[in-house]
């Protein structure tokens, strides 16, 4: 059998998991090599795990997240009105399929934004489409859309997404071409996909900061509805990792 031979054949049909594992088989002294069930076993799973790996990291590469940041960084307590049961709640990617959005609010510093993207990279790795956009960047996006005629497009693209991250909403007044996408985003997405938003204003602030009664009435029903709200509370965590001279 010339082993050199298969392990370029799949390295050429692109089983690079399998191709990487049959090559440290080779390795091995005859007798420490598995039979031939045993080793097709192993490189299947080898194949899968590969591929899995593949997946989330052009998962990560696209969904444009912040930071790099994983639940297990996230530090919950009392102070930060954050609990254990919430990220439980949300850990497990369940609520994207249950196409649920998540609220996220809290003073300047208050990690939202780190939250947030914990959350994004879980859905990730997961093995679902995420996208992050900070509003400002969208309101960009969505007038530069309008301007070469690709907003249907846009839209489509949004559309696709299992969740979409809002960060910095209400941050700045929304202009009316802005809060009508905003809105038909939303619209888009209700029912079908999970929408996250991050915002320094209280939830109750949010119906003003939109601007336009009855597009805020819209928008508000279709961001509230079946919702799960994360309040963060205390001082700036900024504060806390600043040394003193």
């Amino acid at each position: 059998m010339n082993t050199t031979a298969t392990l370029k054949e799949l390295q050429q049909l692109k089983l690079t998991g399998m191709a990487s594992h049959y090559e440290g088989i080779l390795s091995l002294a005859s007798h420490q090599q598995p039979d031939s069930h045993t080793l097709l076993a192993q490189l299947t799973q080898a194949e899968l795990q590969s591929r899995s790996q593949q997946k989330t990291t052009m998962l990560l590469k696209l969904s444009k997240i912040r930071f790099g940041s994983t639940l297990e960084d996230i530090k919950c307590s009392t102070t930060r009105n954050l609990f254990p049961e919430q990220l439980q709640a949300l850990s497990d990617g369940n609520y994207i399929h249950r196409t649920e959005n998540v609220l996220i609010t809290g003073p300047t510093g208050s990690g939202k934004s780190f939250l947030a993207c914990a959350l994004g990279n879980q859905a990730c790795m997961l093995g679902m489409k995420t996208y992050y956009a900070n509003m400002n960047r969208l309101s960009e996006k969505i007038m530069l859309a309008r301007m070469d005629g690709t907003f249907v497009k846009l839209l489509n693209q949004f559309g696709k997404v299992s969740l979409l991250i809002l960060d910095d909403f209400g941050l700045q007044p929304l202009d009316q071409n802005t809060r009508l996408a905003l809105l038909q985003i939303l619209e888009d997405r209700y029912g079908e996909k999970s929408t996250m938003l991050v915002s320094q204003l209280p939830i109750a602030k949010w119906h003003e900061a939109i601007g336009e009664p009855t597009l805020a009435d819209a928008i508000m029903d279709r961001i509230t509805s079946s919702a799960h709200r994360i309040e963060l509370k205390g001082e700036s965590l900024r504060k806390r990792t600043t040394k003193t001279p």
